[in-house]
């Protein structure tokens, strides 16, 4: 039977031009648009009518019909995208690239680092042009972090220590992070706070009156993150050692309690060492130094801070006390557990992988 139709354009492939479509074809992730256009041609140039390149590739055989076309009238070039309509490209590659060297290896003059005026100024772009660039590389020069690294000797072991009581503590026991908030200040400010209004923030002074400090003793229990705290005036070894009797008659007699702490000089007097030689269902595990962010109580502090000490207004220490107290209750009312998820190899890998930045950054 006669074939019926619009007769198909001859498609002959040079060896070139095969090479071509065969590379552009592979591409895993990229310009998938291109691949798909080279698989059309690749395939009608095989021999294969328009419907079944169409139905192996998922579109109409108008569209395969159409990539047929372009390809015979304008070979290789038929394949690729024309040109957008718009106002054409004015920064070249090169000036993209320097840009890019300027900010991560050069400093101006007059500063410790660059900013969309000086840069601008610097390569003579515009600020508009250098914040795309920076925005599309993911550079932020006036943005800087702090970290800090344990020199502990027995860095790991202690990781391995810590994170396995979060991980997978030990039967009829209780892991508990202890620590202390010391000089917590009771301050009020110089001149009465301004309420927030439609439009306008708090306002409140910068300077402000000191009335005092408080030491706050907390201990998180990891399981059901209820606190067990006390408030005092200072925070010696005689305190801390007033807290563990504290815990020691909170918990039931049948536990054995595991307390993370880190290693400030109170914990480690030779007073504490004798009280826990007395009570020896308390074990201590201490968090590498330098590494305060293992003990999840800092969680807790964090949350305390953020929403009742940052902004508060107290006129005694009494008045803080109260509030803190007030604040602990509600927590215990309604505990929150902060749940460890990461795994002491995730951490130790993590780590051994930002030291090898920092090795091969030349700093």
């Amino acid at each position: 039977m006669a074939r019926t139709g619009r007769p198909l354009a001859e498609l002959v492939l040079s060896e070139a031009e095969r090479g071509a479509l065969e590379g552009w074809a592979r591409r895993p992730k990229s310009a998938q648009a291109l691949a798909q256009r080279s698989r059309i041609v690749l395939a009608c140039a095989s021999g294969q009518s328009n419907r079944a390149v169409a139905a192996a590739e998922r579109v109409t055989p108008q569209t395969v019909g159409k990539w047929r076309r372009r390809f015979v009238e304008r070979r290789l070039e038929g394949v690729l995208d024309e040109p957008r309509p718009g106002r054409p490209r004015t920064i070249s590659d090169q000036q993209v690239e320097r840009v890019i060297v300027t900010t991560l290896e050069q400093t101006p003059a007059d500063a410790t680092q660059w900013s969309t005026r000086s840069m601008a100024a610097a390569t003579g772009l515009s600020q508009t042009a250098i914040s795309r660039i920076w925005r599309a590389f993911g550079l932020q020069p006036h943005r800087a972090e702090t970290f800090k690294l344990s020199k502990d000797p027995q860095f790991i072991e202690k990781v391995r220590d810590v994170v396995g009581l979060y991980l997978a503590p030990p039967e009829q026991a209780l892991v508990l992070c202890v620590d202390e908030k010391s000089q917590i200040q009771a301050i009020d400010r110089s001149a009465p706070v301004f309420p927030m209004l439609p439009g306008v923030p708090e306002r409140r002074t910068h300077d402000y009156v000191r009335h005092g400090t408080s030491s706050l003793f907390a201990a998180l229990d990891v399981a059901s993150g209820r606190v067990i705290h006390s408030l005092h005036a200072r925070h010696r070894a005689i305190e801390f050692k007033k807290f563990l009797v504290q815990i020691d008659a909170h918990v039931p007699a049948g536990l054995d309690v595991h307390v993370i702490a880190d290693n400030y000089a109170t914990h480690k007097t030779p007073a504490i060492r004798k009280w826990l030689l007395a009570h020896p269902r308390f074990h201590m595990h201490f968090v590498p130094i330098g590494a305060s962010w293992l003990n999840l109580v800092e969680r807790l502090f964090s949350e305390l801070t953020s929403k009742l000490l940052q902004r508060g207004i107290h006129r005694s220490v009494a008045d803080l006390n109260a509030d803190i107290t007030n604040w602990l209750d509600q927590w215990n009312d309604n505990p929150r557990p902060f749940v460890w998820t990461k795994t002491a190899d995730e951490i130790l890998e993590s780590l051994a992988a930002y030291c090898q930045r920092i090795n091969d950054s030349g700093h």
